[in-house]
């Protein structure tokens, strides 16, 4: 896939994939299957790009997620507790979750490019690409991850794609 900008895509995931369980638990979230889900997918797509090493310093890759919903999962844990009179817990900024996870995922791997979470308004996928083809565009980015996630109703992991955009050299 080209994209205006000349995007190509450089490695792709998506969670879960044959033979995957329960994605593992990230440190400092709870409840949500969501930051676990969005960390593994990324994981898989930048390794599968990469190897399991971190990126150089300067490297310019942003990463971008994109999740109508957010997650779902904390919210829902949140409404019902303040609806039940309940004191919500300090890890409960549920609102912050997508942000956090993201830069969780940048800090893990040393990408050096924007963090934007997107609520797509449209064509998800397409909304990305749109959101990449600026960040380049505009000199913000060299490579962009794009993470689209989405739990399911009931709030629990539901599924993610990670792709990696960029000019298509070799790492």
């Amino acid at each position: 896939m080209t994209g205006a900008a000349g995007l190509q895509v450089l490695a792709e995931a998506r969670w879960p994939e044959a033979g995957d369980g329960a994605p593992t638990p990230v440190a400092g979230f709870v409840h949500s299957g969501f930051p676990p889900v969005v960390a593994a997918v990324a994981e898989r797509c930048l390794g599968r790009r990469y190897g399991d090493r971190p990126l150089p310093p300067g490297n310019r890759t942003a990463v971008v997620l994109l999740s109508a919903s957010g997650d779902r999962a904390s919210a829902e844990h949140v409404r019902a507790t303040v609806a039940g009179g309940g004191r919500v817990g300090p890890l409960f900024f549920f609102q912050s979750v997508p942000n956090s996870v993201a830069g969780h995922v940048a800090a893990r791997w040393g990408l050096d490019g924007p963090v934007v979470c997107l609520s797509p308004t449209g064509d998800p996928r397409a909304d990305g690409i749109a959101e990449a083809e600026l960040l380049r565009y505009d000199g913000d980015a060299d490579e962009v991850l794009l993470v689209l996630v989405e739990q399911a109703s009931d709030g629990t992991p539901g599924e993610a794609v990670a792709v990696l955009l960029g000019e298509g050299t070799d790492p």
